[in-house]
């Protein structure tokens, strides 16, 4: 392959030559969250997720005869009991599926309740107040139950109660708490003491309930009851319903009945682009994940990428100033579709791509400085393969970590404080470090824009070969990027490019993000003649990676080599 004279500036220094390469896995050491990969196989089968209970519950759906939605289905209610710090009922989220060889997109994001306005969020001086992120009032419409049962109703096969039972088990008969549980930092506890539902239902003396305690809710059993014999009304309608209009009433939140029996999941043409011979299938508008993640592939797959190293400096450096200029684009047009014209094409263009990758040059290209947030960890994802080629690939989120820290009084589940993820003023940085457009500001019944990713890559026979995708905000985005590219340019095993050290950018604020490991060190001397400002995260690990990756005939299943999380199959 031959390097672009843009690029060739980057190779002297380094010793890279514009040959293949064949590199090593970087070291790992030095951090409790830094673990080996645990790969596990299988024939037929697999689920990745970040709770052992809720990929054990989609595997034994898979195993009697259930199919990849079906298992799905069982894992998110299973999720929305035991990973509560993100799996949800009261939240949102995207689902990619390649289903009896069709592939499909579902959005069940939230939805701005009809009450919402544009500067909801703003004090008198016109600041953002922490209304957005912690309260009531930072909930949207939740759109989880309803997406389930909508990609149940059209692809499901099992009994809709039956993959609910789970789930109800768990809630109701308890069980002991996990790491997965209960991995959140004192920052979670802090904010879900200010609520005494909350307080009730997780903490003792103000800390989370340690891992082995025996953790019960019958009363979210009870709304899972609902569900599981009423559908979606048992959710959006009836006893479920008037709890939530309740605790809104009283607590200065804006949902009302008719918010609720109003929300409806949306089928969405899904974004699709090739990457050397292959077809990725992602999540289109409102999700940003799937243009975002094409444009910066775009721009990778005609680089000498692959002969710069894995992981080496030139590689990074080639991939953030790629990530850079997507995440520009991003926050400067993507937006709701029903409110704002998206310029698919120019995301999906060849021409835009090749021109983007011309700018890039030896030394980073500089954007404007920004104050720098925590990246929690608040969204889930999990990624299902039957044996049938149906591939699933589902992310949900409450936002931030136990989302708006508000737990429905007599349902036991959490509100999601997802309206944080609208431009709540234009310029300013909301929690998950984004600086966004007008295209994003909040209007009743819009659809807020997010950064996840759910992601399917086909082989030329049309076959699923890599389902992913992450939890980790705007991270999530370049993970699954990482995550293709180490596997497509680099021909990584899986287990490696899961296991590899983390980075990011976003264009603003102008740093190089990196995981807080040993390597953050290193890369920042060896990234220091490139002129990017490498920045270790202050929250430790970037993105929380869910992959399933088809070579050889079998299956490999790998869940976040930092998390604690259970790859399965059979």
């Amino acid at each position: 392959m031959r390097c672009r004279p843009a690029l060739l500036a980057l190779l002297p220094a380094l010793g890279v030559a514009c040959t293949k390469a064949d590199p090593k896995p970087p070291t790992l050491k030095g951090d409790r969250l830094q673990r080996t990969a645990r790969v596990a196989t299988a024939d037929s089968a697999m689920i990745a997720s970040a709770s052992p209970f809720a990929t054990n519950a989609g595997l034994a759906v898979l195993k009697a005869g259930g199919n990849a939605v079906d298992a799905a289905v069982a894992v998110a209610f299973t999720l929305a009991v035991t990973y509560p710090a993100a799996g949800n009922i009261g939240g949102g989220g995207f689902m990619v599926a390649h289903v009896n060889g069709q592939d499909v997109a579902l959005d069940f994001r939230e939805i701005a309740p009809q009450r919402a306005s544009r500067d909801m969020y703003l004090d008198s001086t016109g600041n953002v107040t922490s209304k957005s992120v912690t309260g009531a009032l930072a909930a949207g419409v939740p759109g989880s139950v309803a997406g389930l049962y909508e990609a149940h109703r059209k692809y499901g096969s099992k009994p809709w109660a039956e993959l609910l039972a789970p789930a109800i088990a768990l809630a109701e008969g308890g069980f002991a708490i996990d790491t997965a549980f209960a991995d959140d930092d004192e920052g979670g506890a802090k904010r879900l003491s200010r609520d005494s539902a909350s307080a009730a239902l997780f903490l003792k003396d103000g800390k989370f309930l340690p891992v082995g305690t025996t953790w019960k809710a019958p009363e979210l059993a009870a709304v899972l009851k609902r569900i599981a014999s009423e559908g979606r009304d048992g959710f959006y309608k009836g006893t479920t319903a008037a709890l939530i209009t309740a605790a809104m009433e009283k607590s200065g939140g804006i949902i009302s009945a008719a918010d609720l029996a109003a929300y409806q999941p949306a089928w969405r043409t899904p974004v699709t682009f090739t990457y050397h011979g292959h077809r990725v299938v992602s999540m289109p508008p409102v999700s940003s994940g799937g243009l975002t993640l094409g444009l910066i592939l775009g721009i990778l797959e005609k680089s000498p990428l692959a002969t710069l190293g894995w992981r080496s400096p030139a590689a990074i450096h080639l991939m953030a100033e790629a990530e850079r200029r997507a995440f520009a684009r991003r926050n400067a047009l993507l937006g709701d579709p029903r409110f704002v014209k998206i310029p698919e094409a120019s995301f999906l263009s060849r021409d835009t791509a090749a021109r983007l990758l011309a700018e890039i040059g030896p030394r980073s290209s500089g954007s404007a400085p920004v104050a720098e947030t925590k990246e929690p960890r608040h969204t889930t994802h999990f990624s299902v393969v039957d044996a049938r080629g149906n591939a699933v690939s589902i992310t949900t989120t409450i936002n931030e970590s136990y989302g708006s820290a508000f737990t429905v009084p007599g349902a036991q589940f959490l509100m999601n404080d997802e309206m944080d993820d609208f431009t709540a003023k234009v310029g300013a940085v909301n929690a998950m470090g984004l600086v966004q457009g007008a295209t994003n500001a909040i209007q009743p019944g819009k659809r807020m824009l997010s950064s996840m990713t759910p992601t399917i890559v086909l082989d030329s026979a049309g076959a699923p070969v890599l389902v992913t995708g992450a939890a980790g905000g705007a991270y999530i985005i370049t993970a699954v990027a990482h995550v293709i590219t180490s596997v497509l340019d680099f021909h990584q095993p899986l287990g490696a490019a899961m296991q590899a050290p983390q980075f990011h950018h976003q264009d603003v604020p102008d740093s190089l993000v990196v995981e807080r490991v040993a390597w953050a060190d290193t890369i920042a001397r060896e990234l220091a003649p490139f002129g990017h400002a490498v920045k270790p995260s202050p929250w430790g690990a970037l993105a929380n990676v869910q992959s399933l990756h088809r070579t050889g005939g079998r299956w490999y299943g790998v869940t976040e080599p930092r998390g604690y999380g259970l790859a399965a199959g059979y």
